[in-house]
């Protein structure tokens, strides 16, 4: 198990993800428990990142409960189809949003949060979870985002 995660200096973003992907699957690596691996991961992207918020709701009873997380406090609880997250759930697929005012319903757990990218995981072909990272800046998600989060979401969803 990894202790300390090795950043690449380079401002490219892209740089960034192909230094910290490999690593996050290293932290995952023989470790069974997915509260501890998300905990980690999240972790992992807002130290390499610089990420406002990044963290994880899980599909439970009907409704995205609040997972690990790293940043400020955020929303508990967020029914199906509401906001950015629950719009991920229910149709299935990334959403990036380059300003969460203009975004239909968003739910702003904080005024600091201008864009934000989630991303569902799938178990048995039914979101389990998503991934939720927020910028404190306006357009700050792009395709190289989805491209090497989505590779994230892959290494969990081999664990979950």
């Amino acid at each position: 198990m990894a202790e300390n995660l090795i950043i690449a200096p380079s401002t490219d973003k892209a740089d960034r993800y192909k230094t910290l992907v490999p690593q996050i699957e290293a932290l995952v690596s023989g470790e069974p428990d997915l509260v501890a691996n998300l905990s980690n991961i999240a972790a992992a992207l807002r130290q390499t990142m610089n990420y406002f918020w990044v963290g994880f709701y899980i599909v439970k009873n009907k409704e995205l409960v609040l997972g690990p997380f790293q940043g400020p406090i955020a929303c508990t609880r967020i029914s199906f189809g509401k906001g950015v997250c629950g719009a991920c759930w229910k149709e299935k697929k990334v959403i990036i949003v380059q300003n969460v005012d203009e975004f239909p319903g968003h739910i702003a757990c904080s005024s600091d949060a201008k864009s934000e990218i989630v991303l569902p995981a799938f178990k048995n072909d039914e979101v389990a979870l998503v991934l939720d990272v927020d910028s404190d800046r306006l357009n700050d998600f792009d395709e190289t985002d989805k491209l090497y989060l989505s590779q994230v979401i892959g290494i969990i969803e081999n664990v979950i």
